[in-house]
């Protein structure tokens, strides 16, 4: 696996070099990363993770999942939700499995979270094929503003939302398969709400209020949960 990520790691330079000049202001494209602290198989890809958030077009996000608690470490970053959105995406493409590590690219591509050429081929995939969504996000002092265009006109109802994360994280874990193990978890998803649905039209403008301290992105996505169609940070 080791050898893997090294090779990754030579793809990742040439793939953004190739890349940041077209999607860091553009379209970012968000990565959903299913992981466990107590996952013996999670570690590379939290690793990967973190070189992945290197890229301004990239925005990847780390979502820790439950489900692993009872082998005998809990997950203090787990939630949930995060679950229940991971069985969403399962049963959006009539799946029974899910399972850590797994990345989900732009809502649309899942990929083994340790299968770096995998992952950058579905990022490449999800830059070249467009959307019919602008978005814009502004800081306006403790709001932020929300505006969006869709191509498309009135059609399905689209998701608004609004995804609170943490940069940085050391753990030390005690017990269970990674027992003895120091990890450090990156853009560490603490909230995850929907704000709104949007048709397409009229074109969207919404305020919402921004507290605490943590980093946040918004993001529009079709229902299932589906493509997603646009991400911008807050900054």
């Amino acid at each position: 696996m080791r050898d893997a990520l090294k090779a990754a790691c030579g793809l990742w330079l040439a793939f953004a070099v190739a890349g940041q000049a077209q999607t860091a202001a553009d379209r970012p494209v968000v990565i959903e990363l299913y992981t466990s602290q107590g996952c013996s198989s999670c570690p590379p890809a939290d690793d990967f993770l973190a070189k992945l958030a290197a890229d301004p077009g990239v925005i990847p996000l780390a979502l820790h999942v439950d489900y692993w608690d009872y082998i005998g470490w809990e997950d203090h970053l787990a939630q949930p939700g995060f679950t229940a959105r991971q069985k969403a995406y399962a049963r959006a493409v009539r799946s029974r499995t899910i399972y850590t590590p797994q990345m989900i690219v732009n809502g649309g591509a899942r990929v083994e979270g340790n299968d770096p050429e995998a992952v950058l081929e579905a990022i490449r995939g999800a830059q070249g094929a467009g959307s019919p969504v602008t978005l814009e996000v502004t800081r306006e002092g403790g709001q932020i503003r929300v505006r969006a265009q869709s191509a498309d006109g009135p059609g399905l109802p689209m998701k608004v939302q609004l995804v609170r994360y943490r940069p940085e994280e050391t753990v030390n874990i005690e017990r269970g398969e990674n027992a003895g193990r120091t990890v450090t978890y990156r853009n560490i998803v603490t909230d995850w709400q929907p704000v709104a649905e949007w048709p397409g039209q009229p074109p969207l403008d919404l305020t919402l209020p921004l507290g605490g301290e943590d980093k946040a992105v918004v993001l529009i996505q079709r229902a299932g949960p589906a493509e997603i169609l646009a991400a911008q940070r807050v900054n």
